[in-house]
């Protein structure tokens, strides 16, 4: 069998190319993997795909396809990566000993989801706050804990909860908010077809119910720094 010099997507055709060949191009992992899908993917993931190829009309031996259960099958297990992220490992023991009591806030923490309704995608921000006592997390945490969530199959209003109730039980502080932005694609893409309309989800836990609180928290993310 001669190497394939050509890049699958150049092919004008694999009529003329041997089963060896083209099971090469479908099912051979990158070589040099450049994103953090990694360059193996799921026989399953990629058999699905290509019967739905096949359902949806398409010949999955085409040239522009062939390679398409391969990068699909990387994209969803990366896309869903969060169902086997362990919080404790992504903490990592940073959280810390600290006598403050002032509120902590990250915001404009950008996070992309998957409807578990249609598995279309929703993307926005997160913006929390947390009111410590006695103990703070490493700050790049806290977008991390965004990630195990996120990236899952998702509604948004879940995720939010899900998002404030693990910092609340890790970090047992006085309160934690969160509210969340997101654009939903299958609102935009189908369906009602509203390409400007924006999602808000909020979880207000201990401290954070006090209408004071709360109304300091939603101002500080607002930009109200004065």
């Amino acid at each position: 069998m001669t190497p394939i010099t050509t890049l699958p997507g150049q092919l004008e055709s694999t009529d003329q190319l041997s089963h060896e060949e083209r099971e090469l191009i479908e099912h051979e992992g990158d070589s040099a993997p450049y994103s953090k899908e990694g360059s193996e993917s799921d026989p399953m993931l990629r058999a699905l795909t290509r019967s739905l190829l096949t359902e949806l009309g398409e010949d999955p031996d085409r040239c522009g396809l062939v390679r398409t259960p391969h990068r699909v099958a990387k994209a969803m297990r990366y896309l869903t990566s969060g169902y086997t992220m362990d919080i404790e490992k992504v903490l990592n023991g940073a959280i810390f000993k600290e006598a403050t009591e002032e509120m902590v806030i990250v915001k404009d923490i950008d996070f992309y989801s998957l409807c578990e309704h249609h598995m279309l995608p929703f993307f926005g921000k997160a913006h929390i706050a947390y009111i410590p006592k006695g103990r703070i997390v490493g700050l790049s945490k806290i977008p991390r804990i965004v990630e195990v969530f996120s990236r899952r199959l998702q509604v948004q209003e879940r995720m939010t909860h899900q998002i404030a109730e693990t910092l609340m039980e890790y970090l047992q502080p006085h309160g934690v908010a969160i509210v969340t932005e997101a654009r939903h694609m299958c609102m935009m893409m189908r369906g009602v077809e509203k390409q400007n309309s924006v999602a808000t989800s909020s979880a207000m836990l201990g401290a954070f119910k006090e209408p004071q609180t709360r109304s300091e928290f939603l101002a500080l993310i607002a930009g109200k720094l004065s």
